[in-house]
């Protein structure tokens, strides 16, 4: 140790790092950032015969070798094609292009959208798609009854409402869709058409406005439409009222299947009642707000954000015998007291349809 020799630090950048020269040695000089030129041909090592002849070792620098560390671009596609096909099945290339065209439709405006928002596409593709999952592995919905929807025409789909939030709704769309090909168009309440994002959402997916001409419009122009009468009564009754069907309103969809002479189709939906059980209120939030009810429920909001996940219940779905009304003239929509019994009548099969399933059922989660 007492013969080493001591380099001092801090050179402040002087040649020679830190021997006292000014002159840089040879190691210094070859760690120097100019990448020392090709050795002449007659400089290179003898190749055996019939092949090249090869640069001698001091011959290598970072400009000659291949960008991605000497990985060629054909490798990296393969992997990446290797890697796709591993992920998104065999094909991923024709869904990858029909993902590009339908981009380059909706960038380029190349998209049809009916007079009330309604776009199909953004439907079947994206709104569809999402929920589609949650009808069939969360709530395992069961649909009994399907040969009363009409294959096409117009058609009024009449429903018990429940669930605290209207998730029956989303259900029963993307299940009529799934199993009948058709699109339900929903009748919705003013409250979703005056909220910023869901008003632009339920346009897009097939909603308007609940009122008599929209609905007259739709079912003469042969929508399968649909309408949930008992409105926030519904959905918002408390726990221990569940399937126990509120007031049907005045009638207002009966007197427009009346006046277009579609079928009143009758759903009962079991199961939405157990998602969201409602055990109370907080109706001075709710006036303060201008929302019908602030619901409070066994997990919320008692576990936050995680008292939003529905419970999964088992749900069941049946659509009833068609009512007729083509059997009556147009002026029959101006009775309000056939109107009262039609609707007396499509309530009383809901309701009784309802009991029936309660008593099928053998558990609310199986």
């Amino acid at each position: 140790m007492g013969d080493a020799d001591i380099i001092p630090i801090g050179t402040r950048g002087r040649p020679g790092r830190g021997s006292g020269s000014q002159r840089p040695s040879s190691a210094a000089r070859n760690l120097a950032g100019n990448a020392r030129k090709p050795a002449p041909a007659k400089d290179r090592a003898p190749a055996p015969d019939g092949a090249a002849p090869r640069a001698s070792t001091s011959d290598t620098s970072a400009v000659d070798r291949e960008p991605g560390g000497g990985i060629p671009v054909g490798d990296w596609l393969a992997a990446v094609n290797a890697a796709a096909l591993e992920v998104f099945g065999t094909d991923w290339e024709p869904r990858l292009a029909q993902f590009l065209a339908f981009l380059r439709r909706r960038l380029t405006g190349d998209y049809v959208v009916d007079e009330y928002g309604f776009d199909a596409e953004v439907t079947e593709r994206f709104f569809m798609a999402a929920l589609r999952p949650i009808a069939q592995k969360w709530f395992r919905i069961e649909v009994r009854g399907l040969e009363n929807i009409p294959t096409d025409g117009g058609a009024l789909v009449v429903s018990n409402h429940s669930g605290t939030i209207p998730v029956d709704g989303l259900m029963t769309m993307v299940t009529t869709h799934d199993h009948t090909g058709r699109f339900l168009r929903p009748l919705g309440a003013d409250l979703v058409f005056q909220m910023p994002v869901i008003s632009g959402l339920a346009r897009k997916g097939g909603a308007t406005l609940a009122c008599s001409e929209d609905a007259e419009r739709m079912l003469r122009g042969g929508e399968l439409v649909a309408v949930w009468p008992e409105g926030f009564k519904g959905i918002g009754k408390p726990y221990s009222e569940r399937y126990k069907l509120q007031r049907f309103g005045r009638g207002g969809f009966v007197s427009a299947a009346l006046r277009t002479g579609v079928p009143i189709i009758p759903l009962s939906v079991v199961g939405a009642e157990e998602i969201y059980p409602l055990v109370g209120n907080v109706p001075s939030l709710a006036r303060l707000l201008g929302i019908p009810y602030i619901p409070i429920t066994p997990f919320f909001p008692l576990l936050g954000p995680l008292g939003l996940v529905p419970l999964p219940s088992k749900w069941l779905l049946e659509f009833g015998e068609p009512i007729r009304t083509d059997e009556y003239d147009e002026t029959a929509a101006d009775d309000p007291m056939l109107v009262f019994n039609v609707t007396d009548q499509v309530r009383e099969t809901i309701q009784q349809t309802l009991y029936k399933l309660l008593m099928e059922r053998t558990s609310v989660f199986r």
